[in-house]
């Protein structure tokens, strides 16, 4: 368990400073600071519940994000404004796009796929 614990850990201190990076780099699409921040969800979702199995965690981390994205067609305005400073940016993004789900998806399928790879018995 506080080895899981310390993989995901791991993982977000690189995940976060890769999505900032990844918005100043030309040849990178948007959607890979998308993907890159779903991967970082599905970690933080993967200490929460470290006794579940990875596809608990990756339902829930999909479910996590795309609930994200959706709240993105809110347009309360506490809610927008917040939106507009550095941390509500980088917690709930801005404005909804249909390719952002497509990137969700493929993050939390790549780290999961990564988990699957790197923990014992496949994560079970």
């Amino acid at each position: 368990m506080k080895r899981r614990i310390l993989t995901s850990l791991i993982a977000i201190a690189i995940l976060i400073p890769l999505g900032l990076l990844s918005r100043h780099i030309d040849w990178l699409t948007e959607e890979t600071g998308d993907a890159l921040w779903a991967m970082m969800v599905f970690c933080i979702w993967h200490i929460i519940l470290v006794r579940r199995n990875l596809n608990t965690v990756a339902i829930v981390s999909l479910i996590h994000s795309y609930l994200t994205e959706f709240s993105q067609l809110i347009t309360w305005q506490w809610l927008t404004t917040f939106r507009t400073t550095f941390i509500g940016h980088m917690m709930l993004g801005q404005g909804f796009l249909w390719i952002d789900l497509v990137a969700l998806t493929i993050g939390i399928v790549c780290i999961y796929l990564v988990y699957k790879a790197i923990e014992p018995s496949g994560g079970e």
